[in-house]
């Protein structure tokens, strides 16, 4: 049985890119740079990349400018094989990276340099999240607000929170979970690849999840 008085509150997030006023033109200075670089900014090449709608042949800012910007396409793969969500803080992401550009530069010592224009430029974020005032209180109310709400709220509740709550889960699972029960649904939903998608291509599954389940439940009642 459901939870009535526990509703599921939609929030969004929105990022404000700040410069660093650092760059990379090759490998060793992206290793330079990546090992100095404030956490935010660590933050914002990775976790954020998710949230900017690009391809999804990499999963982070670093990967991307390997592959496009150096054509090392071999070490883009590697930094893209990178499981972000599996580090408990930026600090063991940050020596993962490392770790890897580390191993390449080994095998290719004398890496290519980008062309001017395609260098590597260090950013971070402000990160702002507010309430849109959106408040569910079953499955169905909850696939209603999922096609409607912004990016930046799918964005918020199903990659950020594996950051924020720190059990690699998202909150769509975790609420269900404790209000509904229905497990089956949960490893569904839970079992999104979140490095194959982007954030519509994930709004895209949950939808199909969930209308199935609406569906089973409207089924039952009129049985």
């Amino acid at each position: 049985m459901a939870k009535p008085s526990a509703p599921f509150e939609f929030k969004q997030c929105t990022s404000i890119i700040k410069a660093t006023g650092m760059k990379a033109r090759d490998l060793k200075e992206l290793r330079t740079l990546i090992s100095i670089i404030d956490d935010a900014s660590i933050f914002h090449h990775t976790y954020q990349y998710f949230l900017k709608g690009h391809i999804m042949e990499y999963t982070n800012d670093f990967a991307h400018w390997a592959g496009e910007g150096l054509e090392e396409r071999a070490l883009s793969e590697h930094l893209s094989n990178i499981d972000i969500f599996a580090y408990k803080d930026i600090s063991e992401l940050r020596a993962k990276l490392l770790a890897q550009i580390d191993t390449y530069s080994e095998k290719f010592p004398e890496p290519r340099e980008a062309m001017e224009g395609d260098e590597f430029y260090f950013n971070e974020t402000v990160t702002l999240v507010f309430p849109v005032g959106i408040r569910v209180k079953n499955l169905a109310e909850l696939l209603m607000a999922i096609k409607h709400v912004d990016a930046g709220s799918i964005y918020y509740h199903f990659y950020e929170a594996r950051v924020r709550l720190g059990e690699g889960v998202d909150d769509f699972s975790a609420w269900i979970k404790d209000v509904f029960q229905k497990t089956d649904l949960v490893k569904k939903i839970s079992g999104i690849d979140l490095f194959m998608h982007n954030v519509e291509g994930i709004r895209e599954h949950l939808l199909e999840f969930l209308e199935d389940e609406v569906q089973r439940d409207m089924e039952v009642v009129h049985r």
